[in-house]
C-alpha cells in the first residue's frame, strides 16, 4: 500500500473538514425549508456555509494572528491576573442584578443559579468521574419533595427542613449507586434512567404522601433571623450565596485528592485499580457528592415555587442539565456554569421568536458537538466513559 505522506492527510483533513462544514449548512438549510421556502433556505445555506470555513481558517491561522491579535495566543487566552479580574467583575455585576433588573429578569436569574448547582451536581459524577447519570432529575425531586413534606407535615422551617432533605437526597445517591456500581457505560445510564422514571411515577401515584399530580402546596418562604425572604430579591441573593457555596467546595474537591482519584477513574478504570485507587468506594463517593447538590437545588427550587409536582422532574429536566454539562464542557467547572447559563436565559432572549428557539437552540448543540466536542471550556480529551 502506498503511503500518502503528510501532504496526503493534510489533504484528508482538508477535505473532512469541507465536508463537516457542507453537511452542517445541509442539515441547518433542511430545518429552515419549512419556515421561510427554497429561495431564503439556499441563501440561508450560502450564508451558513461561507460562516463555518471562515471560522474554521480562523481557528487555523490562530497562531499566525496571535502575532496581530494577542487574544488569540495559544494556548491560553488569559493569563492568570487577567482571570481574577473577570472572576471578580463577574462577582460585582452578579451582586448588583437586584438594584436594576426586572421582576422578571430576577425571577430567570434565581432559576439559572439553581440550574447552576444542579449542573455542576452532575458535573461530580459525569464530568469528574466519567459516569453517565440520565436520571439525575430523581434527586432533584426527592431533595424538594422531602423539604416540601416536612415543612408541610412536620412543620420544619426552612433551616432545618434542608439539612435533612440533602441528607435524604445523599443516601439515596448512595443507595442507587450500589447497585449500578457494577454497570457501565450504557447499562449505567439505562439503570439511572430507569431510577429516574420509577422516583417521578412514585411522586405522581403516591396520593396519600405526595398528593399524586396535584402537588403539594402552601410551602413557606425561608427566613433569615425572623426576617422572611419573601421578595425576588432578597431569594435571589440566598440562591447566589449557595451557588459561590456549591462553586467553592467543589472546586476545593476536585483539587484535592479524592477529584484526583475521580479523574483517574474516569480515564482508565483498571489502570486505577492497579495504581491502589478504590474504584468502588470513589464511585459511590461521585454519586452521592453529586446527589448533595441536587438535594440544596430541589430545596432551593421548592421554596422558591412554593409548590412542588411531578411534572418538574420529567426525562426531559435531566437530558436539560446533562446538556447544560456537555456544552460547557465535562468536567470544567467555569465551562458548566456558562453552560447553565446559556441554556436558561438564551430560550427566554428567543422568546419573541417561540417558532425558532428550539430550532436555533438544537441547531447550536448539533455545531458545538460537530466542531468542539469537548464543550465550550472543556480540555481534550475528555469523554463518557462507564
Amino acid at each position: 500500500m502506498k503511503d500518502s505522506g503528510p501532504l496526503g492527510r493534510k489533504t484528508v483533513i482538508r477535505w473532512g473538514t469541507l465536508l463537516k462544514a457542507l453537511l452542517g449548512a445541509l442539515w441547518l438549510s433542511f430545518l429552515f425549508l419549512p419556515f421561510k421556502g427554497i429561495r431564503a433556505t439556499v441563501t440561508f445555506f450560502c450564508i451558513i456555509l461561507i460562516s463555518l470555513l471562515l471560522w474554521r481558517m480562523l481557528l487555523k491561522c490562530r497562531g499566525t494572528l496571535s502575532v496581530i491579535l494577542p487574544v488569540l495566543r495559544p494556548p491560553v487566552w488569559f493569563s492568570q491576573r487577567q482571570m481574577h479580574l473577570i472572576v471578580l467583575l463577574s462577582f460585582i455585576s452578579a451582586m448588583a442584578i437586584p438594584f436594576f433588573a426586572g421582576d422578571y429578569f430576577l425571577d430567570i436569574a434565581i432559576l439559572a443559579g439553581i440550574y447552576i448547582i444542579l449542573a455542576l451536581g452532575l458535573n461530580v459524577v459525569v464530568g469528574f468521574a466519567g459516569l453517565l447519570n440520565l436520571g439525575f432529575a430523581a434527586f432533584y425531586a426527592i431533595g424538594a419533595y422531602a423539604y416540601a413534606l416536612l415543612h408541610t407535615k412536620l412543620g420544619f422551617g426552612f433551616w432545618t427542613a434542608m439539612p435533612a432533605s440533602l441528607v435524604l437526597t445523599t443516601l439515596s445517591g448512595f443507595l442507587l449507586a450500589i447497585p449500578a456500581l457494577r454497570l457501565r457505560g450504557d447499562y449505567l445510564a439505562i439503570v439511572t434512567l430507569g431510577f429516574g422514571e420509577i422516583t417521578r411515577l412514585i411522586l405522581n401515584n403516591w396520593d396519600s404522601l405526595t398528593q399524586g399530580p396535584n402537588g403539594i402546596s402552601g410551602i413557606g418562604r425561608p427566613e433569615i433571623l425572623s426576617f422572611p425572604l419573601n421578595t425576588l430579591a432578597s431569594f435571589y441573593y440566598l440562591v447566589a450565596c449557595c451557588v459561590i457555596f456549591t462553586i467553592f467546595i467543589i472546586k476545593r474537591v476536585h483539587a484535592s485528592r479524592i477529584g484526583r482519584a475521580w479523574i483517574a477513574l474516569r480515564e482508565d478504570e483498571i489502570a486505577s485499580s492497579v495504581m491502589g485507587i478504590h474504584t468502588t468506594a470513589y464511585k459511590l463517593y461521585a454519586f452521592a457528592f453529586g446527589a448533595f447538590w441536587a438535594g440544596l437545588a430541589g430545596s432551593l427550587f421548592t421554596a422558591k415555587m412554593q409548590f412542588v409536582s411531578p411534572e418538574s422532574f420529567t426525562f426531559m429536566e435531566s437530558v436539560l442539565i446533562i446538556c447544560m454539562v456537555i456544552l460547557g464542557g465535562l468536567g470544567s467547572i467555569p465551562g458548566v456554569v456558562i453552560g447553565a447559563l446559556i441554556l436558561v436565559i438564551l430560550p427566554e432572549m428567543l422568546r419573541e421568536v417561540q417558532l425558532y428557539r428550539m430550532l436555533a437552540l438544537g441547531s447550536g448543540l448539533v455545531l458545538l458537538m460537530i466542531f468542539r466536542p469537548q464543550g465550550l471550556l472543556g480540555g481534550k480529551g475528555v469523554s463518557l466513559r462507564g
